[in-house]
Formats: structure tokens, C-alpha cells, sequence
């Protein structure tokens, strides 16, 4: 029998793929638990829906990301820290501390999306990868001063 999934199923298949399974498991288990439904010509039509409307929403989203990279992009963030000897950084910045300031300033960016290896702990500029949507990256300069 050939199914469409309509959830994702380890080591089976993935959401809108298509596969021809055997009869039984797809009426006992597929089917009845939801994981697929059968092909028809309805559901054809349905899996072409739901892939033009998941392309128009990666693409919207995709536009979203790229408006705000360049927002991003235009302006820095400004950290006051206190040093010691040598202009030593007391502490260090973190990506939850980018986040804050970047919320006061009214961009909404969890701090899972700031790609940063290491703390900021060092005076002057850093650069810091902001991931804003799959292959959306924005680079947000950071400036440490005393």
C-alpha cells in the first residue's frame, strides 16, 4: 500500500514523504496512530498544499530574517566593564547579557541564536553571529569599553 506520512516516524519516514509499505502495518499502525494516511487523490492534493504553503513560509520567513540582519547590522552594542591591571576585563560578556540589551532595544533574539564560542573578555570590538533563520546569520558588533 502506498502512504504519505504526515508525521515524522524514526527509521520509517519523514513528513510529506511518500513510501509503499505492507498492507497490514499501514492499516494496523500507520494509519490507525496517525503517522500516515493512504494515497488518494485527495491526499495528493493535499501534500502539494502543505509543500507550497511550507515553501511560501520558509521564504516569508527567510525575507523577516534578511530585513532584520540589516537592522542588526547597522548599529553596535555598547558594554561598560570594569578592568584591573593591564586593562584586564573583570568577568566576561555572555550571550544572556547580548540578549538583554538586545531586547531593551526591542529586538526579540533567544540566546540560543547568539553563536558565540567563548565570552567576551577582552576591550575593544567583537564581532558576534547572530542566527536569525536556517542561513540567515547577521554579525552584530559588540564594543567592550571600560
Amino acid at each position: 500500500m502506498k502512504v504519505i506520512f504526515i508525521k515524522d516516524l524514526k527509521n520509517q519516514g519523514k513528513k510529506g514523504e511518500m513510501k509503499v509499505v505492507k498492507d497490514g502495518y499501514a492499516e494496523n499502525f500507520l494509519i490507525k496512530k496517525g503517522y500516515a494516511v493512504q494515497v488518494t487523490e485527495e491526499s495528493l492534493r493535499k501534500l502539494e498544499d502543505d509543500k507550497r504553503k511550507e515553501r511560501e513560509e520558509i521564504k516569508e520567513n527567510t525575507n523577516k530574517a534578511e530585513q532584520l540582519k540589516k537592522e542588526l547590522e547597522k548599529f553596535s552594542l555598547l558594554f561598560k566593564v570594569k578592568t584591573g591591571e593591564h586593562d584586564r576585563v573583570f568577568g566576561s560578556i555572555s550571550p544572556k547579557q547580548i540578549k538583554e540589551e538586545l531586547d531593551k532595544k526591542g529586538y526579540k533574539i533567544d540566546k540560543k541564536q547568539i553563536l558565540l564560542d567563548n565570552n567576551l573578555s577582552s576591550l575593544g570590538f567583537h564581532n558576534v553571529k547572530i542566527r536569525l533563520y536556517k542561513e540567515v546569520i547577521a554579525t552584530l558588533k559588540v564594543q567592550l569599553v571600560k
